[in-house]
């Protein structure tokens, strides 16, 4: 017979069936970033589909765009999600899928262009904020919960903030409207062991006072679903993950691979796997998402993935060892 030692504080394992899981699609908000937003409707509307017949909880629709600081020339619609493009999508959402828009501190018009919730067809706001941002993000929360929405806060580039800070900052969001506080490894650099210790940190302070703790990962080191997957096991109840893992440079947790781990009957990966065979691989020869060698180098410096981005998209998308050299040069 083989022993078994279970770590006391984990609340689940690879069997786990815990009904309070959520998952949180961002496929075209992250997604966007790859091409400023300019996803057509059939592309939205697919997504749209594919989650609704996936079971999946919520889908984020896009962002809540300041047009003062994002051109609309050129940016994409879903960079904006005015109410009439978002309800030629989804009409009413007769729908079991709740939808959310995210909105970025300190770059939202949130008082006008986030509309009360009886006249919008979203039903959560997602604000994202960087820790030095947070005063703002904690007037953005209010305003989104006294106008009647769900609400959750992305708190990015946690691999970068100082432990005392962070401690601070979960204090203050104890206190705040919002319901989910987010772990975000928006450099793609943490590991298994960093996102365990963050989760049961997150939990220790917002736990007690009812608020729930996701994960949103990105795969700059391979990494974004196993990370998604052990922040499940200690706690995290707010899934996010994109379809085929689409998003900004190395892209996130794929919806397919989280799928087919969670073990509640009423998600289904079908639907998924044929959204990827007839929507997605045509973009795959438009635009380019997912684990490229420059985005190892910066995940693991832990810096954003800006310069790989821009390395991609160079004349020389494939000098990985020059790439690697500049970089290191940068670290001395």
């Amino acid at each position: 017979m083989l022993e078994h030692t279970k770590d006391q504080d984990a609340k689940g394992s690879w069997l786990t069936y815990r009904p309070e899981i959520k998952v949180h699609d961002c496929t075209v908000r992250d997604g966007g970033l790859i091409n400023s937003h300019q996803f057509e409707d059939g592309f939205v509307k697919a997504v749209y589909e594919c989650c609704v017949a996936a079971g999946i909880d919520y889908m984020e629709i896009g962002y809540k765009g300041d047009k003062k600081i994002y051109s609309p020339t050129e940016n994409g619609k879903w960079k904006f999600c005015d109410e009439e493009d978002i309800r030629r999508i989804v009409d009413d959402n007769p729908t079991a899928l709740k939808l959310s828009a995210m909105a970025d501190s300190e770059r939202c018009d949130y008082k006008s262009d986030i509309l009360p919730r009886e006249q919008s067809v979203l039903d959560m706001i997602r604000i994202a904020t960087y820790i030095h941002q947070l005063p703002t993000a904690l007037d953005m929360i209010k305003d989104a919960h006294d106008k009647g929405y769900e609400t959750t806060l992305n708190l990015m580039a946690v691999s970068v903030v100082h432990e005392q800070d962070l401690g601070e900052a979960l204090e203050v969001l104890a206190r705040s409207e919002a319901e989910v506080v987010y772990v975000v490894d928006s450099f793609g650099s943490l590991y298994s062991e960093e996102i365990r210790d963050l989760v049961k940190s997150f939990l220790a302070i917002l736990g007690g006072v009812g608020k729930e703790v996701g994960i949103h990962a990105h795969n700059n080191l391979q990494l974004a679903y196993a990370n998604t997957i052990e922040a499940l096991i200690v706690g995290a109840n707010r899934l996010d993950a994109t379809i085929n893992g689409m998003g900004r440079g190395a892209g996130n947790c794929q919806l397919e691979l989280l799928l087919s781990f969670l073990k509640n009957p009423k998600f289904h990966l079908r639907p998924v796997l044929q959204c990827i065979q007839e929507t997605f691989l045509p973009l795959q020869d438009k635009m380019e998402w997912g684990y490229q060698l420059p985005y190892l180098v910066t995940g693991m410096l832990n810096q954003h993935p800006r310069t790989a981005i821009k390395m991609r998209g160079s004349d020389k998308p494939d000098d990985y060892v020059g790439f690697y050299d500049q970089m290191m040069e940068g670290e001395l």
